[in-house]
């Protein structure tokens, strides 16, 4: 298993073990290379199938989702005023 150091605001990915994180993602380096190409839909759907899980304290796993839940609006806003 590999390990990276991703902090943000950036992101800045660095591949080290991160001794300070608060929050582990487990996901498989090819399905992570997808993902990261793409915007948080495909994010959202590897979550629900199982293919990425995240673990940490509630809280700050509950604020990261309504962050994207907050951006798909945003995203969702701009290509209703684009039509």
């Amino acid at each position: 298993m590999q390990h990276y150091r991703v902090e943000l605001p950036g992101p800045k990915v660095t591949k080290e073990v991160p001794s300070d994180a608060r929050v582990r993602l487990e996901v498989q380096r090819a399905e992570f290379n997808k993902l990261a190409e793409g915007g948080t839909s495909g994010w959202r759907r590897a979550f629900t199938v199982g293919s990425a899980k995240a673990s940490g304290p509630a809280e700050i796993l509950q604020l990261i989702q309504r962050v994207v839940d907050r951006q798909d609006e945003r995203d969702r806003t701009r290509r209703a005023q684009q039509r």
